[in-house]
């Protein structure tokens, strides 16, 4: 049977969205706010090429395991299990949560707000800020171990998060950057509508409908969790998998609360479709 997606009948746009849809996801629900995946990986070059494989992130490998040397870590920390964590995992942060979705939005109200209420009332410090899509990458792919954030549907379609158009008081970073609009890769020659255009080109292009079932698998799919999931270094806190825990059945009220504030900061797996 062939389904309207492979026949190229709706968007990978489209079809994430009712993927995230059926997953459970929600634009009324920050704690489970729809996925999307990064697909580029060159925020680098003047133009940007699509018929290039080395343009894209290699949708096949969670964020944490897009670098050779990343990928090692975390398998060498699963297979250790610190002694400070609770379960053997591969992350112990996951790629979406209320305050990544915040923090991607944070230009816009009402997310301003709630950004400000999740960082105790005030802006986080300035380098911490979303302020680049290029360095932003570079964190969730490569640098920080404690970063596997994944993208959120606005950045294929809504040019207005990337400006600061509210002028708010975002801070200065250490090497004197005062941050404002967010930083754009060179191929959108500092246009936030050219962005969104060649990242939902990006989207829709040959190479990503030919791998994106890939990272559906490890989102929503049967990489998501057990055997499959260690073998694709795809683990995540045991918490994180909020459907998979008998809430009911853990009778110490503090465990249980502990558990409850871990999946409403940290971010929950959508469930499997």
């Amino acid at each position: 049977v062939s389904f309207p997606w492979q026949k190229r009948e709706i968007s990978n746009f489209d079809y994430l969205m009712y993927l995230n849809t059926l997953a459970g996801r929600s634009y009324n629900d920050y704690m489970q706010y729809p996925v999307f995946p990064w697909v580029l990986a060159d925020y680098y070059s003047k133009t940007l090429n699509l018929t290039n494989p080395h343009t894209f992130r290699d949708l096949s490998k969670p964020m944490g395991a897009q670098t050779v040397e990343r990928k090692r870590k975390f398998i060498q920390r699963y297979n250790e299990v610190e002694k400070n964590l609770s379960a053997q995992c591969h992350y112990c942060t996951h790629y979406s949560s209320a305050i990544i979705v915040a923090s991607y939005l944070v230009r816009m109200e009402p997310f301003t707000q709630t950004f400000c209420s999740l960082q105790g009332g005030s802006f986080d410090v300035a380098d911490r800020m979303f302020h680049s899509v290029k360095s932003t990458w570079e964190s969730a792919s490569r640098d920080n171990m404690s970063d596997v954030r994944e993208l959120i549907p606005e950045f294929f379609y809504l040019p207005e998060f990337l400006t600061n158009a509210n002028h708010f008081e975002l801070g200065c970073m250490q090497d004197g950057t005062v941050l404002g609009d967010v930083q754009l890769p060179p191929w959108a020659d500092g246009d936030p509508h050219k962005f969104i255009l060649l990242h939902r080109q990006a989207l829709e292009s040959d190479y990503v409908s030919a791998h994106l079932h890939r990272w559906i698998d490890l989102i929503f799919g049967h990489k998501q969790h057990g055997s499959a999931a260690v073998e694709a270094v795809n683990t995540y806190h045991p918490y994180f998998y909020g459907d998979k825990m008998d809430l009911n059945n853990i009778k110490d009220p503090l465990i249980k609360s502990t558990i409850l504030g871990f999946i409403s900061n940290f971010g929950q797996i959508p469930k499997q479709v």
